[in-house]
């Protein structure tokens, strides 16, 4: 009984390379199932595109990690939803862009927009809002955002005492004054606009 040869290092990178060719031929043939999948998980066909290459790039790197014979759909789709969970993550963590002067002139840019550039004036601005209407867009924040607007910004306390009055840390205050004043600007401008 004769023993088989030793494999060759030849042998070896040959048979690696058609175990690779199988899987792309295999992974490939799945790929209307994939771009299906990241279709409905994402807003436009563009983002599903991009997510769909993204799959294969990650699935050709990494195809050594998928055992043969198992199910390579469930494979591919798992790598998407991961991708997709990242890109998510990703959008939270990046912050809206925006002109860094639009919170301040809000109120003034919508005026400019609803009427022209005659209702940038002070006084037109302080006609159209009684102070019924500051108290009723104060009304329709949200109480914890309302608190610390009332506290700091009419009650002139500073972010420290809010804190302690309000028991939340200063971090906290500065957030939720933050959004309050962008809140209440932007029900002041439903206010005042015609």
């Amino acid at each position: 009984m004769t023993e088989p040869e030793p494999t060759t290092e030849a042998q070896r990178i040959a048979t690696r390379e058609r175990d690779r060719v199988r899987f792309e031929e295999e992974a490939l043939a799945l790929a209307d199932q994939v771009y299906r999948v990241a279709r409905r998980l994402v807003g436009t066909r563009e983002e599903a595109e991009d997510l769909v290459q993204e799959t294969y790039a990650r699935a050709f790197r990494s195809w050594r990690s998928y055992t043969p014979g198992t199910n390579m759909r469930a494979w591919l789709l798992r790598i998407l939803t991961n991708l997709n969970v990242d890109r998510g993550r990703r959008a939270q963590r990046t912050p809206q862009t925006r002109a860094l002067e639009e919170p301040d002139y809000y109120l003034a840019n919508r005026l400019a927009s609803a009427a022209g550039e005659e209702a940038l004036e002070q006084d037109v601005v302080v006609e159209r809002l009684s102070q019924d209407a500051v108290v009723n867009a104060l009304s329709e924040i949200p109480p914890q955002f309302r608190d610390v607007v009332v506290l700091v910004d009419i009650g002139d306390f500073t972010y420290a005492d809010a804190a302690q009055i309000l028991d939340i840390p200063i971090g906290t205050v500065m957030s939720r004054l933050h959004r309050g004043r962008r809140a209440l600007k932007a029900k002041l401008a439903e206010e005042a606009l015609p």
